[in-house]
């Protein structure tokens, strides 16, 4: 739910209806944060811990509908264990932490993945947020948990075709983790690599894609803001001819 008048918007730069409703964000560049401070790995994933709450704040002030947060691929699964041991230990810590303001904020949470991968403990604590939230009417934080787009995408068409062996892309799109968010319209990676590692195949189709070098624990709410105003200088055609949208 926005907090911004359009006059503190204006002074961020941004205008309300230029903001994107749905922002997807990779955060990576934890480990390397720790390990160019002289620092475990673990501290890099405790920081980034840290930004999520501040991003998840600063999305909502700035009138983002959702954000898709990309937490746990199915590829970390290869990390060493003790390192899953550490990230599984921080989620149940930060629900513990943060749910009581997430939910007096509007804010509803959603695990997006294969759960069950996880330890009970894990699991308890993100489906426990999830009730606590589920009525919640403000911004909508879809967290990838063990989660794959390839996956999605198998398990999106066998639900689909299921039901109706002529289903189309809508049908499909219907069965999607995040289908109740829409499509994507602003990608943002941390970290300065540029690819976009089996995240929201299907729902960046169209999204305008945002790289930055800045490592995740250093993401600040004006480093969204500087993504937002990139975002607003862009000509969304959408495979169309160019508009005046963008000036």
């Amino acid at each position: 739910m926005r907090k911004y008048t359009d006059q503190q918007m204006k002074a961020f730069g941004l205008k309300p209806e230029r903001i994107p409703k749905h922002v997807a964000i990779v955060m990576d560049g934890n480990g390397r944060w720790a390990t160019s401070r002289g620092l475990p790995r673990a501290a890099g994933h405790r920081a980034g811990m840290n930004t999520v709450k501040e991003i998840i704040r600063a999305a909502s002030d700035l009138g983002v509908e959702s954000l898709t947060l990309y937490a746990f691929s199915t590829e970390n699964r290869k990390r060493p264990k003790d390192e899953i041991g550490i990230l599984c230990s921080l989620l149940i810590e930060y629900f513990n932490r943060e749910i009581e303001e997430m939910h007096r904020n509007g804010v509803r949470v959603k695990a997006i993945g294969d759960m069950t991968w996880f330890p009970t403990a894990v699991q308890e604590t993100v489906r426990n947020a999830e009730i606590k939230t589920a009525n919640n009417t403000g911004l909508k934080v879809n967290l990838a948990l063990n989660y794959g787009a390839r996956a999605e995408l198998v398990r999106a068409m066998r639900l689909a075709f299921a039901e109706d062996p002529e289903a189309d892309e809508s049908a499909i799109a219907q069965k999607l983790y995040t289908t109740d968010s829409g499509d994507v319209d602003l990608l943002i990676r941390t970290g300065g690599d540029i690819r976009v590692s089996n995240f929201l195949l299907w729902q960046i189709a169209y999204a305008e894609l945002y790289f930055t070098d800045v490592r995740w624990p250093d993401f600040t709410m004006d480093e969204l803001v500087n993504a937002f105003r990139d975002f607003a200088g862009r000509d969304r055609r959408f495979g169309g001819l160019k508009s005046n949208k963008a000036k």
